[in-house]
């Protein structure tokens, strides 16, 4: 069984404050299911933007783990505002969070997927 929303996002905040980060919750969207948006931002401004990973990169033997795809990077913030804007009005139940990973990179705190 999957955890709830929610509770991913607090085990989430908890991995990155136990790494010498800081995050937040941006927007809070549905507790039970909602889609979680990460935006990582750098200590030299360095902008990162994490989704959900589309579904056929979910293997059926553990279909309880959630994957995040890159979905950009750069030091232009506002683009990925802007981004997360649309996908706002298009789900409103997602979740937006924002992390500076402090000394283990977010790669390391999501399960990035590359393919």
């Amino acid at each position: 069984m999957r955890v709830t929303t929610d509770l991913w996002v607090s085990a989430l905040l908890r991995r990155v404050f136990a790494a010498g980060g800081f995050a937040a919750v941006v927007k809070r969207g549905a507790i039970e299911a909602g889609a979680v948006f990460v935006l990582s931002r750098g200590r030299l401004g360095e902008v990162a933007l994490y989704g959900p990973a589309p579904q056929t990169s979910y293997d059926s033997a553990k279909p309880d783990e959630r994957f995040f795809t890159l979905l950009g990077s750069g030091d232009e913030g506002a683009a990925f505002d802007a981004r997360l804007e649309k996908e706002k009005r298009f789900d409103p139940d997602i979740w937006v969070v924002e992390i500076e990973a402090g000394a283990v990179p977010a790669e390391e705190l999501l399960s990035v997927k590359t393919e």
